[in-house]
């Protein structure tokens, strides 16, 4: 991706300058932390020549996200000598105020998160990556051509008039000063054949040619281009191929390749307390730089222009270049690769400077857990006030009362925890000793901001009835969409993105289920506390604010989780209607095998208060159950009868409309009336079990047309239950956070943001992400510490496995490590499931 340049000013000054040369769609992929930070160093240089064009908010926060880069948290004076001192943006006086107004919100981000938030923002700006050519049309209208990775862009200013993808180019040549662009003729549409531009001259003629043919045999090509065979006597046209590794190249090779990564670290520069880079000594700057980037990127030319060098700040110019010295420990900054690759990235070094640089009281993991979960809830709420806003306004769907009555009641809330989200988030980088800012007294605690922000909840909670409205949102909302067809095509609609990763409805139970999570950790914390700790106080008063609140709020919640549940059901069940009546109560759904003409025959089943219903998996696009029967609960019986069938766990259903035979699992072959070989549409256990998993390669795409990840589903395929209090301990035990997860033949962790909820686990690149990368229900799957056949030498490790699918997840203290086996095993386990569907003798329904 980069590529070096070589300035020589004398016999003693000899300037090395490092430029990108190939841009990526997604640089925030790129897997080193180096190399992402020598992006943000062109993204910096960009910004500062005016290649980078942007608005002045962008601009202001992109130089933010530098200034806490190099100089840390936010301090008025620091911020002010160093604008002061260096120049980030051409008009930098005029917007200092706004630069230095968003630096205060990026309180104890480290300089590699920073360098990947420049890197985010820049790719999504049109002139990202774009490097200028002046030319000219055949009209003599002055233009500029530009290469990318998707093909050839032509500009008129700085505004794209054109784009020809590298699929509809068929060659690309020139002619002296005019370079040549023939598209296929069944593409070029309203252009011609051939396309002519006239460029200033012929040698820069040539070299955007040559530029092109970088670009394509780069990003198009799987393999690096053959040399052109030389003529015997005469030849035709240039010889010129590019000569690198191509992308694919380059990103197997990482996954191939034993070599370990030069480790690196920033430091505070002598000379103006900025954060550098620490690599070689001057005496030994050519040798081991080109070979380290060689390393690094397996893409590297020498080239000649006539620009500034790459590193703007004096800092960055007069910092040297060291390797580590033999007793010097990598740096804790660097962190773990966001890919499988073939060598563990994860060294016990590393692990030793992690551990030095945050605490180790279980007090501070507790607290992060507030942290962590809220960041998912905040999440969980824009799905609420931003996309699905979105969406009903685009297509105008939703009335207005029902409009205001959904937003004014959710947008506050979704206010409030934004700045509690802000107020944790400092309060954590000040404990962690992330944050430079000059502060005193002792911020190791979190029980002065819990107390204070559960108060005002409560108050604003009272004063506006948020929560008890919730009952009316989510009645009104279901009548809405019965009664309006657009609204419901746009409801079903938004509940297939990959945003909406769970029931939509489900997310407006959050701010209530929210309140339940608080009282659970501040228990946590209180137990941990000894009653002389200065921080427990003020926990005990923050529990209590909540407990009160949660009291009140008991009853609504476990009557709205089961109205959700029946209205969820709904809109999955084809064939049955007002499932959402009055009284009606959901207690369990699961999978059964029914007795039929054919054998037995696999049914999903659904108990209600009431009633029984059992269904079949659809052929349809919906991927729907179909109700096939619907039996009231009132005078049934249900008898064992396993010896009359010679099936294990099989039991008579009669009541006054049809007797049913069913057991729990199909007979082994071979038996009288073997089991069918299912619908065609089924999907098999293992391919579903590895639906969103297997390397994260698969992901939430594969859901066409109904969440596969859903509780019916996963039991369908796992052949488990799940009852409504299962559904009730799920939500208790919501928890995310980052993990190291490996696979079972692989060598390499992967850091993942990781989500648990609705017996699933979600994985998400950064927790900042909008939808995740991918999922994996867990129903089925058991949890427990690595054995001695597994190799697993780390601490925090715990095991997930089902059939032949083994996952590893490492956690980061033994607190986390615990929550996660808890949380996990409360989904997991099917056994207390199964055995509840049981009986022990008849049993007599009366339905009350």
């Amino acid at each position: 991706f980069l590529t070096s340049c070589l300035f020589v000013s004398g016999p003693m000054n000899t300037l090395f300058r490092l430029s990108v040369k190939f841009f990526p769609p997604d640089p925030g992929q790129l897997q080193e932390e180096y190399t992402r930070y020598l992006f943000s160093l062109q993204m910096k240089r960009d910004l500062l020549e005016g290649r980078l064009s942007c608005t002045e908010n962008t601009a202001s926060l992109l130089a933010s996200h530098l200034l806490q880069s190099e100089i840390g948290d936010y301090d008025d004076m620091a911020d002010r000598d160093f604008l002061k001192l260096n120049k980030l943006l051409p008009n930098q006086e005029r917007i200092q105020e706004r630069i230095m107004e968003l630096h205060y919100r990026h309180l104890g981000q480290t300089p590699a998160d920073s360098d990947f938030q420049v890197l985010e923002i820049a790719r999504k700006l049109e002139m990202y990556g774009v490097r200028f050519h002046p030319a000219a049309d055949r009209e003599g209208t002055k233009i500029n051509l530009a290469v990318a990775h998707i093909g050839l862009q032509v500009f008129q200013g700085n505004t794209k008039i054109n784009t020809f993808n590298w699929s509809k180019i068929r060659k690309l040549s020139f002619k002296r000063k005019r370079f040549l662009i023939k598209l296929y003729p069944e593409v070029h549409g309203p252009h011609q054949d051939t396309l002519e531009f006239q460029m200033v001259s012929r040698d820069q003629c040539k070299i955007f040619w040559k530029n092109c043919v970088e670009h394509h045999s780069f990003f198009r090509l799987l393999d690096q281009p053959q040399p052109k065979s030389k003529a015997i006597l005469f030849s035709r046209g240039s010889s010129f191929r590019y000569s690198g590794r191509t992308q694919k190249q380059l990103v197997e090779y990482v996954k191939d390749s034993g070599a370990r990564r030069t480790p690196y670290q920033r430091c505070v520069s002598l000379v103006s307390g900025l954060w550098s880079l620490s690599l070689v000594s001057v005496s030994g700057l050519c040798l081991w730089s080109l070979s380290a980037l060689f390393n690094s990127c397996g893409l590297l030319s020498l080239c000649q222009e006539e620009h500034s060098p790459l590193c703007l700040s004096p800092s960055f110019q007069m910092s040297t270049l060291s390797l580590p010295g033999a007793g010097q420990a990598p740096s804790p900054l660097q962190s773990p690769i966001l890919s499988e690759v073939g060598t563990n990235r994860l060294e016990e070094e590393e692990e030793e400077g992690r551990r030095k640089r945050y605490p180790t009281d279980k007090a501070y993991f507790i607290a992060k857990e507030i942290l962590t979960t809220e960041r998912t809830y905040l999440k969980d709420l824009e799905v609420i006030t931003v996309w699905f806003r979105s969406a009903v306004i685009k297509e105008n769907a939703m009335p207005e009362g029902l409009m205001t009555l959904l937003f004014s009641n959710i947008d506050p809330i979704y206010e409030f925890h934004r700045g509690f989200l802000k107020e944790i988030d400092q309060r954590l980088a000040l404990w962690e000793g992330r944050s430079n800012a000059h502060v005193k007294g002792d911020y190791q605690r979190i029980g002065d901001v819990m107390l204070r922000n559960m108060c005002a909840l409560k108050v604003r909670l009272d004063s506006c009835h948020h929560l008890v409205k919730h009952d009316e949102v989510l009645t009104e909302l279901e009548k809405a969409t019965k009664r309006l067809k657009k609204l419901e095509t746009v409801y079903k609609e938004f509940e297939l993105q990959k945003v909406c990763y769970l029931p939509l409805n489900t997310f407006l139970l959050k701010p209530i289920q929210r309140l339940m999570h608080y009282k659970l950790i501040l228990e946590r914390l209180c137990k941990h506390y000894s009653p002389d700790h200065p921080d427990h106080n003020n926990c005990r008063e923050a529990l209590k604010e909540v407990a009160e609140m949660t009291n009140q709020l008991q009853s609504s919640l476990i009557r709205l989780e089961n109205f959700q549940k029946l209205s969820e059901l709904q809109r999955d069940l084809i064939g049955i209607e007002n499932l959402t009546a009055p009284g009606r109560e959901f207690i369990r759904e699961g999978c059964l095998y029914k007795l039929t003409k054919k054998g037995l025959q696999q049914r999903m089943f659904f108990l209600f208060s009431d009633q029984l219903l059992y269904t079949s998996k659809g052929v349809t696009a919906t991927n729907q159950f179909k109700v096939h029967g619907q039996l009231p609960l009132h005078g049934m019986i249900v008898e064992e009868s396993e010896n009359e069938w010679s099936v294990p766990h099989c039991f008579t259903i009669y009541s006054a409309q049809r007797t049913i035979v069913v057991a729990l699992t199909p007979p082994p072959p071979p038996c009288p009336s073997p089991p069918s070989s299912g619908s065609s549409d089924e999907v098999s256990l293992d391919q579903e079990s590895e639906d969103d998993m297997s390397s994260s390669r698969n992901s939430l795409d594969k859901q066409t047309h109904h969440r596969a990840n859903s509780t019916m589903h996963v039991c369908w395929h796992r052949n488990t239950s799940v009852s409504m209090s299962d559904h009730s301990l799920a939500v208790e035990n919501q928890l995310s956070g980052y993990l190291l997860r490996k696979f079972k033949n692989s060598n390499g962790w992967q850091k993942l943001w990781v989500v648990f909820t609705n017996f699933c686990l979600f994985f998400y690149k950064t927790h900042q992400d909008d939808f995740p990368l991918a999922s994996l229900p867990l129903l089925g799957y058991t949890v427990s510490s690595p054995g001695e056949s597994d190799s697993i030498h780390k601490e925090y490790v715990f095991k997930l496995h089902f059939k032949s699918h083994v996952y590893f997840f490492r956690a980061e203290s033994e607190y986390t490590f615990e929550r996660w086996m808890e949380v996990i095993k409360s989904a997991a386990s099917a056994t207390g499931r199964m055995s509840l569907l049981i009986p022990k003798g008849p049993l007599q329904m009366n339905g009350n």
